[in-house]
């Protein structure tokens, strides 16, 4: 008798967990179906756009630099470089005397603490002690003007020429001083002229001044 009933309890014990698995599975799945959806840790995530109405900003693309704007700020500021009477020192030079000519250099000198320019011709005009104009303003001799540039201390010059008097015969006067505007400025120099008398009237009375050069003289 108990050889036979070993084998019985055994089958009642595999029926009895057939029944409790089915119940957990049961369980586990409320409609009683197997769940055969993936699981989430295998799931593939997909990517998604942000909606353009709720204000969300999507990343930057990568490689893309943001705009400098205080480069651009600084590359849309503007400098005057342009030499300014103030910064300036006018005088003349020897006379070069030549083929009946006189020829004296003018020159202008950077005398400020930064770097500037100067372009063309310069003004000039003699005067007398009152500050009288004496004859017409000299005539620019054809050129082709550069745009030089002046650190502190360096110089420009432009040729300023006429006819001497003793063999032209024009009218002449004796200046007190000779006024130099630096060019696209209003306000001139002052250089004491000591040079003697002047053509001031008469056909051969014309002084010419030349564009400005680097350095101090020929």
């Amino acid at each position: 008798m108990a050889n036979t009933s070993r084998p019985l309890r055994r089958t009642a014990l595999l029926a009895s967990a057939v029944v409790v698995l089915g119940t957990l599975a049961a369980c586990g799945n409320e409609s009683g179906t197997p769940d055969t959806s993936t699981p989430r840790a295998t799931r593939t995530p997909q990517a998604t756009s942000p909606d353009p109405g709720s204000g969300t900003a999507s990343a930057p693309t990568a490689g893309t630099a943001p705009a400098d704007t205080a480069g651009s700020a600084s590359a849309s500021a503007r400098t005057d470089g342009r030499c300014h009477t103030s910064e300036l020192r006018a005088a003349v030079g020897r006379v070069d005397p030549g083929a009946g000519q006189r020829n004296f250099p003018v020159v202008l000198t950077n005398t400020s603490d930064r770097t500037c320019t100067v372009r063309g011709y310069p003004g000039a005009a003699f005067v007398d002690a009152s500050g009288k104009q004496l004859g017409p303003a000299p005539e620019r001799a054809p050129a082709s003007p550069e745009t030089l540039t002046l650190t502190p201390g360096k110089s420009a010059w432009a040729g300023l020429s006429f006819s001497s008097p003793q063999i032209s015969g024009a009218r002449t006067a004796t200046p007190a001083a000779l006024l130099v505007t630096p060019p696209d400025e209003r306000d001139p120099i002052e250089v004491e002229w000591t040079a003697g008398e002047v053509p001031v009237g008469g056909d051969e009375s014309s002084v010419s001044v030349t564009a400005l050069e680097a350095g101090t003289g020929p």
